[in-house]
């Protein structure tokens, strides 16, 4: 791969954790968008939603978003709100190779139970509110994708096997 290889989907999808297992079968770096936001900021993402507000956060999500499309080829676990804004949209499309692992609802419910570091989430509802996430940015995930991978029934081994599969043929064909 000669650019990046961004992972997109909605939280729970298991970004961060089959990118990880993927970047090693496909021997390059990998980064997580949330993780260079908080080093960057000392401050933890629910710190940053608490003062700054969702807006807040997806402008500082956006510059980091910038600097990763200029670096290295690398696998990039995404924020799951990074496809709302356009031109993270765009960014993806023309600076990486995008992979969307898409979940169904309950899974993602599942997957997310137990994480209170999802400033969405912490509502009286999580359910209602991943169901309106969803409806809000499949269409975003969807225009994005070069690849799109489903991960229920799959372990994050082999979910980062099918998509280093997947990927492997689809660049190769």
């Amino acid at each position: 791969m000669t650019q990046p290889i961004f992972l997109v989907g909605p939280m729970g999808a298991g970004k961060s954790t089959i990118g990880k297992l993927l970047a090693t079968q496909l021997g390059l770096p990998f980064a997580d968008s949330d993780k260079v936001l908080e080093d960057r900021t000392g401050a933890d993402i629910p710190w940053i939603f608490d003062v700054e507000g969702e807006d807040g956060f997806r402008r500082r999500e956006s510059e980091v978003l910038k600097d990763l499309c200029t670096g290295e080829p690398q696998v990039i676990a995404t924020g799951g709100g990074i496809v709302v804004l356009p031109e993270n949209r765009a960014l993806l499309k023309a600076h990486g190779f995008v992979v969307y692992l898409r979940a169904s609802l309950d899974q993602l419910v599942e997957r997310t139970a137990k994480n209170n570091n999802r400033p969405l989430l912490q509502v009286a509802d999580p359910k209602g509110k991943l169901r309106e996430i969803l409806l809000q940015r499949e269409a975003f995930y969807s225009e994005v994708a070069d690849l799109v991978c489903d991960t229920d029934d799959c372990t994050p081994k082999q979910a980062a096997a099918l998509v280093s599969d997947r990927l492997l043929a689809t660049v190769s064909g």
